[in-house]
């Protein structure tokens, strides 16, 4: 039985349902992924794009000459990529899922562009954004209270 679950954009205005078969999810490594989020990977699940009700239509990024990607102008949130012709699946990307903690990493896409250094980050020291005074100081600066 599919898993309905809802996910947007960081300002909010593009919203979807996506009906979610599993939980698998992969990281993609390409350049072409590295380049349209500016990150050194994405989080991706896939999904049939039968199965995903926008509640507002994203916007499209004619990405290549064989896919385009979901975002939304107004926040630029990458919410996506598809292949112009011959899939009926799309995939989604993971952060943008309002809960994204069930979803779990099953394999690594596009390995050739993979930056190793960035995958074990085991060791590196930790800070929670509750522990950062200024970060809080501005939040309740600029809206009265801090939202973490």
């Amino acid at each position: 039985m599919p898993d309905p679950m809802p996910g947007s954009c960081a300002c909010g205005r593009i919203r979807y349902t996506a009906n979610v078969d599993n939980h698998e999810a992969y990281l993609c490594h390409c350049r072409m992924c590295q380049r349209s989020t500016g990150s050194v990977s994405i989080a991706f699940t896939n999904v049939k794009q039968a199965n995903v009700d926008w509640d507002h239509e994203p916007d499209w990024f004619d990405s290549s000459p064989i896919a385009v990607r979901p975002y939304c102008r107004e926040c630029g949130t990458s919410l996506g990529f598809k292949f112009k012709d011959g899939s009926e699946n799309m995939d989604l990307t993971v952060a943008s899922f309002d809960d994204p903690s069930p979803f779990v990493p099953k394999h690594h896409f596009g390995a050739e562009s993979m930056h190793r250094a960035w995958l074990n980050t085991a060791g590196l020291q930790e800070m929670r954004t509750d522990e950062y005074q200024k970060l809080i100081d501005k939040w309740v600066d600029a809206t009265g209270a801090f939202p973490g």
